[in-house]
């Protein structure tokens, strides 16, 4: 039983082994069958696609191959135009070319012509120059032959004809100019000085070289003099200033060219007279107290001035050495109150003129700064102001004003020349100087001498004090042409060789005479 059931069972599966082997063959054969259909149909399709694609190539290809044939015939027809264009051009071109060729032709022989006919021009031109010449140079002969002159006479005689005729011209030309100038200048000058000194009205009190001391008594003089002259000799020496004692009655003289030392000489004289008490030791005491005294004066001197003209920023020692003015004189007139009447004269005709006052006040007060060490310092006052200016970092217009005050150097600024103006204005008020007669003689006697060392020159005199001179020429060698010439010569040597206030008038006389007597 269990055999035929153990064979039934592996029957069983025998058969199922084998229905499915069969299935499975059955299973491919069918599929086999579908994929060869499938294939088939596959196949035919690609062969419809690789025809139809092929119909459109060659579609594409005749269409493609047509437009070529077209875009070339395009291109060709637009070539073809292009050239046809071109050789047109080119045959304009060559056209123009050959006209401008026959028109150069035509110029050249158009200039060889002209050139032909200016060589027969210059030809005929030349041969007439020679018979120009020849009958020139005969006419020349015939001229010297006639007037008795060679040609380079006639030359220098026309030349110096010409000469006077300009000299004549140019004489009257610059006295015409003068004259209008002059009016103007004088008339605005006029003014504006006249206004300054009516603006100023100062005193003007000549100051001498020497003090004079009075005495109560002339016992006071022995006193003085002290035992064997030792009291004098004291004051002397510590002064510098020489005391002169003689017949006057009740009074010393005290002399000295530095006026500081003599005011310090002057106060200590005083108070040693006034006090009684006459010693070596006491003298010493009282210059020492009475030297203080003077410096303190100075110094306010000077502060006074700067801060009555409104003057700031002078350097402390610039204003001392502008209080030491104070005690010093040119020519009888004081320094100190010169310097200040300057300052205002150049600070109002500043002030007229539309320029800066204070500038001006500045260079006219500080323009005789060097007289106040003049006497311990080697050098004029105008360097030695100069010097000063610049050590104690003035201004280069104030420098410049104070080297040309007196002509040194040419004035280049209206500042210095209105502090030359005022400077001279001020010494030569009435009164504001004094000179004495020798050196006055001699000044007139040197103006004379300038004036008579030109050629021509017959007489000259000095007048008005030598504020004028007048020059007597010879008519013969000075005409009227030479008259201004001549003028404006003895002018520009005064000013150079001369010193003197204000201004000198050269006036030029010419004078002809005839004379015969009647028999």
């Amino acid at each position: 039983m269990q055999v035929s059931l153990l064979i039934l069972i592996v029957s069983i599966i025998a058969a199922v082994i084998v229905g499915g082997v069969i299935g499975v063959f059955i299973g491919i054969t069918v599929r086999k069958n579908t994929a060869e259909k499938e294939i088939g149909s596959a196949e035919e399709e690609a062969k419809r696609i690789v025809s139809d694609a092929i119909k459109t190539a060659e579609a594409k290809k005749k269409e493609l191959v047509l437009e070529g044939k077209e875009e070339v015939h395009r291109f060709r027809n637009e070539s073809e135009k292009e050239i046809s264009d071109r050789r047109k051009e080119i045959q304009r071109q060559e056209r123009r070319i050959q006209q401008k060729e026959e028109n150069l032709d035509r110029k050249l022989d158009n200039v060889e012509k002209k050139e032909d006919k200016a060589a027969k021009k210059i030809k005929e031109a030349d041969a007439k120059l020679e018979e120009i010449e020849t009958i020139k140079k005969s006419q020349f002969e015939m001229l010297e032959k006639i007037s008795g002159y060679t040609a380079e006479q006639a030359k220098s005689y026309l030349l110096s004809q010409l000469e006077n005729e300009l000299t004549h011209e140019k004489s009257v030309k610059i006295m015409e100019y003068q004259e209008q100038l002059k009016e103007e200048a004088d008339e605005k000058a006029r003014n504006i000085i006249s206004l300054s000194i009516q603006r100023l009205a100062a005193e003007q009190v000549a100051e001498a070289t020497i003090s004079v001391v009075p005495l109560p008594n002339d016992e006071m003089k022995g006193r003085i003099i002290g035992r064997e002259g030792r009291n004098i000799r004291a004051i002397e020496t510590l002064t510098g200033v020489d005391l002169i004692i003689d017949d006057t009655p009740e009074a010393i003289t005290l002399s000295c060219f530095e006026p500081v030392r003599r005011e310090i000489a002057r106060i200590a004289l005083e108070r040693l007279i006034s006090d009684g008490r006459i010693h070596p030791a006491r003298i010493e005491e009282t210059i020492e107290k009475a030297r203080r005294e003077v410096e303190n004066t100075i110094k306010r001197e000077g502060e006074r001035v700067v801060l009555e003209l409104g003057i700031h920023n002078i350097h402390p020692e610039l204003v001392k050495l502008l209080g030491r003015l104070r005690y010093r004189t040119s020519y009888g007139q004081n320094v100190l109150n010169h310097s200040v009447e300057v300052a205002y004269l150049a600070g109002t005709m500043a002030s007229e003129l539309g320029l800066d006052p204070t500038l001006a006040k500045r260079a006219g007060l500080l323009h005789d700064i060097g007289k106040s060490i003049d006497h311990e310092v080697e050098g004029t006052h105008i360097q030695i102001g100069v010097d000063l200016a610049r050590k104690y970092k003035e201004s280069d217009a104030v420098i410049h004003a104070i080297h040309a005050h007196h002509g040194d150097v040419e004035a280049k600024t209206i500042v210095a020349i209105l502090v030359q103006a005022a400077d001279a204005l001020s010494a030569a008020r009435p009164g504001a100087r004094r000179e004495n007669v020798e050196n006055y003689i001699k000044r007139l006697q040197k103006l004379e001498e300038v004036a008579s060392s030109f050629n021509g020159v017959d007489n000259c005199y000095a007048i008005q004090a030598g504020r004028e001179i007048r020059v007597m020429v010879k008519p013969e060698v000075v005409n009227d042409e030479r008259m201004v010439p001549l003028a404006r010569d003895i002018c520009k040597k005064i000013e150079e060789e001369l010193e003197y206030p204000g201004q000198i008038k050269v006036n030029i006389i010419r004078e002809s005479r005839a004379a015969e007597f009647a028999k």
